[in-house]
């Protein structure tokens, strides 16, 4: 899940009011991109360069997250226009990554799983770049304080890039044994619900087709499949609790 203004503000606490500007901005840009598609693309034309000037090394954190936030939308609401800017982000979407700020860890891995979306296939324009992502993205989920509270968010976003690239670029039939018992042990997730959406239903597509990597030796693994479920499950049901409580 990528995210906006609201999760900075939660993560840093009281910004400045040019911080605080740069988010709602950030947000707005969100929604047209939401309303308008591809057709909002000239528009954010004229404003490109102040977004590829955040991304510039010596900017702060927040102006990484921010710019990469409105690159992001571009990827999920005016595909068709990404090949015309990707010289502008597509190296700081793999470098920002490792970052050592989990928000801009977490909207770089939102991005790279976008891609998979919606440039899905063995053909896809953007294969190479995805599968050298991977390695990057496994670097933060078998970090020692990936489960930490502040960073459990993005490794989670971590894990549901590389189920994408799985899912729809190198395809599941593609896999073998060791690569899906690796991502399996990853499971369950435990915070971000909509991109357990996508990992459990890839998970679902695994066991509906029988795949015998995951399944295991006479469906050994199959006990552990059902916790794994019945813990997202949980999770998921505790996570709107909490939301309604709030």
């Amino acid at each position: 899940q990528s995210t906006g203004s609201s999760g900075i503000n939660a993560e840093y606490g009281e910004l400045d009011q040019d911080d605080y500007l740069l988010g709602k901005v950030s947000d707005i840009i969100h929604n047209l991109f939401g309303v308008y598609g591809e057709d909002f693309v000239q528009i954010f034309d004229s404003l490109t360069e102040y977004f590829v000037a955040m991304l510039a090394p010596d900017r702060p954190s927040l102006e990484h997250q921010w710019a990469i936030c409105v690159f992001d939308d571009l990827i999920d609401y005016a595909p068709n226009s990404v090949h015309k800017y990707q010289g502008h982000f597509l190296k700081q979407l793999m470098e920002f990554l490792t970052d050592s700020c989990p928000g801009v860890r977490q909207a770089a891995a939102y991005g790279v799983g976008a891609l998979a979306v919606k440039f899905p296939g063995p053909d896809s324009p953007y294969k190479a770049f995805c599968q050298s992502c991977i390695p990057r993205l496994v670097n933060v989920i078998q970090g020692s304080t990936s489960r930490e509270e502040d960073n459990v968010t993005a490794t989670e976003n971590c894990i549901s890039a590389i189920t994408k690239i799985f899912k729809y670029i190198i395809l599941a039939e593609n896999l073998d044994e060791a690569t899906l018992l690796t991502w399996f042990r990853w499971l369950p997730i435990q915070e971000d619900e909509e991109e357990g959406v996508h990992i459990y239903n890839f998970l679902l597509d695994l066991v509906e087709a029988n795949n015998p990597h995951l399944l295991g030796s006479d469906n050994s693994n199959v006990r552990d499949i059902v916790i794994v479920l019945a813990e997202g499950i949980i999770n998921a049901e505790y996570g709107c609790l909490q939301n309604e409580d709030q």
